[in-house]
């Protein structure tokens, strides 16, 4: 239903993605139930019944809009068909767009990101010369694509924003390194490497940024475990979620 309120169909314009029904909702694999690690009937968290489904990987739809959500086309379909045109693997390069709350993120395939990127920075018509940051996502059930490195873009001539995001399995974490296009995602790509394990082939000094050299695992994965760190006062330690206090 279209509210009235203007702030509030501004938003509603902004989102591009299909809607679903609820039927197709339902259809959808479980991911998870609950919140919080709790497994009892003591969860007092009101989230105890919660049910989190598998989103499906959707794609927006032209006319893509711009920032406001206008429903003709927009700001963004213009950064699409300049790519496109400038790009000569555009339809080999790109998987899908989406469109969503006034933002849009073209998914790249690996094998096409250094070049997308320099098409991206180079192009008189989108002149995005700016890497504002590259981090990372973990869907430990989008097999195959469990691993998502984000790519942030700004391009100050234009006064525009986009997203690159490329996808790489748990089995070959590997994305090629946008240190040579954009020398200010150097200490991004270390960071995210830190903390998801995504290499970045090409990069020039891929170590530890926020973690000890000889750390096991990356913390920030959802396959990680939660707690039981030792911590060093008094000999308190962090229990796992599934081991804390609960309320039965």
């Amino acid at each position: 239903m279209s509210s009235e309120n203007p702030e509030q169909q501004a938003e509603q314009n902004a989102d591009k993605l299909p809607a679903q029904a609820e039927e197709e909702r339902r259809e959808q694999p479980v991911v998870r139930k609950g919140m919080f690690g709790a497994r009892t009937t003591g969860d007092t968290s009101g989230y105890g019944g919660l049910v989190i489904r598998q989103s499906p990987k959707v794609s927006a739809q032209r006319p893509y809009g711009g920032p406001g959500g206008a429903a003709e086309a927009g700001e963004f379909d213009e950064i699409a068909d300049e790519l496109e045109r400038a790009y000569p693997h555009f339809g080999d390069a790109v998987e899908r767009v989406v469109v969503d709350r006034g933002e849009i993120t073209f998914f790249v395939r690996r094998e096409h990101l250094l070049e997308v990127a320099r098409t991206m920075r180079d192009e008189p018509s989108l002149r995005f010369e700016m890497c504002s940051g590259v981090s990372g996502v973990h869907y430990p059930k989008d097999e195959g694509a469990e691993l998502h490195s984000v790519v942030h873009l700004l391009s100050i001539t234009h006064n525009r924003r986009v997203r690159l995001e490329v996808t790489c399995p748990d089995a070959d974490p590997h994305v090629p390194s946008l240190v040579p296009v954009y020398p200010t995602s150097d200490w991004h790509e270390r960071e995210t490497y830190d903390f998801f394990g995504i290499v970045y082939d090409g990069h020039p000094a891929l170590t530890r940024i926020e973690m000890p050299d000889d750390w096991v695992g990356h913390p920030q994965r959802k396959d990680y475990p939660l707690g039981g760190i030792p911590v060093e006062y008094r000999g308190a330690e962090i229990p796992p979620p599934d081991e804390r206090r609960s309320y039965v």
